[in-house]
């Protein structure tokens, strides 16, 4: 005969309820990640950081209990931008945002070195740069 292990009432209940809250808990979808970062604005340009080509990548993590974890890359027009921190700041509040994102991390780089030929069409139509 085999014995079969019991489960106490509490922790079986435990169980259900983390497995239901991590099936109800909705899925992050990178292109709402990046629907957000297009709302961000260097204060300095009247142009989304998405269409200046400021953000280099996104990635979405899934944790087990169903919410994630958001890794941004990105740089500034120049590395010496006194609005950097504040467009870190406006980025990681604005993905912060998205139902499911638990955690947001920023990471600023230089490498590659942006310039002007990242900008979209639309970026360099606003922008007079066509």
């Amino acid at each position: 005969m085999i014995a079969e292990e019991k489960i106490e009432p509490q922790t079986e209940a435990k169980l259900k309820n983390d497995s239901a809250q991590a099936s109800a808990a909705p899925k992050v979808l990178e292109k709402d990640v990046w629907a957000a970062l297009s709302l961000c604005y260097d204060p300095e340009i009247p142009v989304n950081i998405v269409d200046l080509g400021l953000v280099y990548a996104v990635k979405v993590e899934e944790e087990l209990s169903g919410s994630a974890n958001v890794y941004i890359q990105m740089t500034l027009t120049a590395p010496g931008c006194g609005m950097g921190p504040m467009i870190a700041a406006d980025v990681k509040r604005r993905v912060q945002q998205i139902p499911g994102v638990s955690n947001v991390m920023v990471e600023l780089v230089f490498e590659p070195t942006w310039n002007p030929d990242m900008m979209s069409e639309a970026a360099k139509l606003v922008l007079n740069m066509v």
